[in-house]
């Protein structure tokens, strides 16, 4: 009569089992609420692009039109170790993701253990009735073991999606590097290109200054212009000369950089001068809520506010008992002929429950130390937020700027140079001394160097802005601006 009662508790403890499967401590998760504009403060027209955070973003630099360029990023993305790193990371967090899911299947180990064993006589007696004798014996064993634990809590499935999630985590943190190492690449060459602009302008002002210098040395030596006009030219000369030598070292710096981004040894790369040339492309620009979508840094800071809540719940299911089911059946024998027989199976069920009485509040601690993580990855995810609203503000409002400063720059040349000829012809008439002439020169010079720079900083700024939005857009591709 007592079959029955033992079945019922059977049943009722596999029914148990089964509704407490689907428990999880883990918090619910939503993605973290974040106040966003509806619109940018600079004027339109910036609304084209449409997002899609899954979307390979392209490749963007050759919307610039610049095959070298286009040929040293392709080189970095194939070559920089730190990318490498990058897909290493993401390489490990995959295995850990099919390390913690392994967990929600059972575990099974064969075993197969054979030994021959002699026990001396002289071992001590285990009865007074029955004297020790020395024996000889083999004893083999094959056997399979199965344990699973028991997912009554959801720490096996919390762990799951910890992993799952920041393995999303890192596929999002190697986009945003090839993302950035793209920018980096050409920010660098830009600076480089803007580098040899300026010293092309230094070298042919310095030209024109030494030029001018032999001019004013012959009068000097004809008595017409006196020593102060050939020390103040020759000074000019020493100056522009000097500017032209700090370029050429920032120049090195700027080639010396992109070996490194692109894989290769420092002294085995050189890029021949080519100034600046070209014009940046039209960058659409998304709503800020759409940008958010697009940006891989973004992206990855969600998921890492998600693999810090499932975290939660896996320190929360330490309050509760594990259970581990555990099964095993096999042969023993000490004969190896009649290992498989009948006689010689063995099997063993068990269940084994492991509950904490005290720990001194050490699960306690735990539980708050994945609650302040959690909420720090959620101020870190707001903070990425802000952080790519900003950029995306400062390199709208930065080329409105720029493109206002370089129509500028180019009226200030015309003028500067109109000066320039002017002044040169009166000195050359005697109607004006050599001051107005270095006046003059340094003054185009400036100006010529400053519009340099401003296209450099157009370029450096549009590749900004490019990355500030995720990369490149999804619209159909205008034709590229012709350099010239």
């Amino acid at each position: 009569m007592m079959g029955r009662p033992r079945l019922r508790s059977a049943a009722l403890a596999a029914w148990l089992l089964v509704s407490l499967a689907g428990c999880s401590l883990a918090p619910t998760y939503e993605r973290p609420a974040m106040d966003v504009p509806a619109h940018w403060q600079t004027e339109a027209p910036w609304r084209a692009a449409q997002p899609a955070d899954a979307t390979p973003k392209g490749p963007w630099w050759q919307r610039f039109n610049d095959p070298q360029l286009d040929r040293l990023i392709t080189k970095a993305l194939q070559e920089n170790q730190s990318l490498k790193v990058a897909l290493s990371n993401l390489e490990q967090a995959q295995a850990q993701t099919r390390v913690a899911r392994a967990s929600l299947l059972p575990t099974i180990t064969a075993t197969n253990n054979d030994t021959r064993t002699r026990t001396s006589s002289e071992r001590p007696l285990s009865s007074y009735t029955s004297p020790t004798m020395s024996t000889v014996q083999s004893d083999f064993v094959v056997r399979a073991d199965v344990s699973y634990e028991a997912d009554l809590f959801g720490r096996v499935r919390n762990t799951v999606a910890n992993a799952a999630a920041s393995e999303a985590q890192a596929g999002a943190n190697l986009e945003n590097f090839r993302l950035l190492l793209a920018a980096q690449v050409a920010t660098t060459w830009y600076n480089l290109r803007e580098t040899d602009a300026e010293i092309a302008v230094v070298q042919e002002g310095l030209a024109l200054q030494r030029k001018a210098l032999d001019f004013v040395t012959s009068r000097h030596q004809d008595g017409v212009a006196s020593g102060l006009d050939l020390a103040q030219q020759q000074a000019l000369v020493d100056s522009t000369a000097t500017q032209a030598e700090l370029l050429t070292k920032q120049r090195a710096q700027y080639e010396h950089a992109l070996a490194t981004l692109v894989g290769t040894p420092a002294p085995a790369f050189h890029l021949d001068p080519n100034p600046l040339k070209g014009t940046a492309p039209q960058i659409p620009v998304a709503l800020p809520s759409d940008v958010i979508e697009r940006r891989p840094d973004v992206a990855a800071a969600e998921r890492g506010a998600a693999a810090a809540n499932a975290q939660v719940g896996v320190a929360r299911a330490a309050f509760f008992p594990s259970v581990m089911l555990n099964g095993g059946a096999g042969w023993e024998s000490r004969d190896l002929a009649l290992l498989f027989s009948a006689p010689t199976l063995l099997w063993s069920f068990g269940t084994q429950i492991a509950q904490t009485v005290f720990d001194a509040g050490r699960t306690r601690a735990r539980v708050d130390i994945a609650n302040a993580a959690y909420q720090g990855a959620i101020a870190n995810y707001r903070q990425t937020v802000l952080g790519a609203l900003q950029e995306v503000e400062d390199g709208l409002a930065g080329l409105q700027s720029l493109d206002r400063a370089a129509s500028q720059a180019r009226h200030a040349v015309e003028s500067a140079r109109k000066v320039y000829d002017i002044a040169s012809a009166r000195y050359e008439g005697g109607l004006a001394t050599s001051l107005d002439v270095i006046t003059a020169q340094q003054s185009l010079l400036n100006n010529q160097r400053t519009a340099v720079q401003i296209l450099g900083q157009q370029m450096t700024t549009s590749v900004f802005l490019v990355k500030a939005v995720g990369g490149d857009w999804n619209h159909v591709m205008a034709p590229p601006t012709a350099n010239r």
